[in-house]
């Protein structure tokens, strides 16, 4: 019986050692949260209802998937809504006309077209994002009073900004020493602040100053003659 169980435990210590050695768990994201105060230029003057965007510059890269992940409306009030939006490289918008006149979606880098459409109809940006990094801004070749901006950018770690609250969170980001940025449209530059998730989660307060509104020329490179439509 003792001989019997001897030999048990030696197997039973032989697989064991045969078993194979398992990773440590990885550490768990961290959330980054926070308020965003946006001013004009005179740096007094507070901005609300705005888009704001904030994302995360510093982790290694993790691209998306070619899927919708954005949509940006065309209003009957001849503008785009929301004006901002952040994706993740490789992935879409779509532009849904939600108005009744026809709109004409393009953007001069990365450069694309999507053509007239009418009411009720929708394109997407398709593979214009595909490996693209950085800020793609988006016209109407029918109406200049229309502009919106797309964030291509090259990992998930970003969120807009609650219009309401002016808070923001970013959840599972890395731990590590990253920056933290904040853009909204006619920001002079994007404001930043440095972050330490390595300790745990982080609450930050950012600044911003946004300008005027920059002119653009069409989607032939010319100057606008006039804007259609009622």
């Amino acid at each position: 019986m003792r001989t019997t169980m001897i030999i048990a435990l030696s197997l039973l210590s032989a697989t064991a050692i045969a078993q194979p050695k398992k990773d440590p768990p990885k550490a768990a994201g961290r959330t980054v949260s926070g308020t965003v105060k946006v001013v004009e230029a005179d740096g007094k003057t507070e901005v609300s209802n705005i888009e704001v965007v904030v994302y995360v510059v510093g982790p290694k890269e993790e691209l998306g998937k070619p899927v919708v992940a954005a949509k940006i409306t065309q209003t009957k009030e001849r503008k785009f809504s929301p004006d901002l939006v952040a994706i993740t490289t490789n992935e879409r918008v779509e532009f849904p006309n939600g108005g009744s006149l026809l709109h004409n979606v393009f953007s001069p880098k990365p450069k694309f077209d999507l053509g007239s459409f009418g009411k009720g109809e929708s394109k997407d940006s398709g593979k214009a994002f595909e490996n693209y990094r950085g800020t793609a801004e988006i016209y109407c070749n029918i109406h200049p009073e229309m502009a919106a901006t797309v964030l291509v950018l090259p990992n998930p770690y970003h969120a807009s900004l609650d219009k309401k609250t002016k808070k923001f969170v970013i959840n599972n980001v890395p731990a590590g020493k990253f920056k933290l940025y904040a853009y909204t449209r006619r920001a002079e530059k994007p404001a930043w602040v440095e972050i330490d998730t390595t300790a745990g989660d982080v609450v930050k307060e950012i600044k911003l100053t946004r300008g005027a509104e920059t002119k653009h020329l069409n989607k032939y490179g010319e100057k606008y003659t006039k804007s259609y439509g009622p």
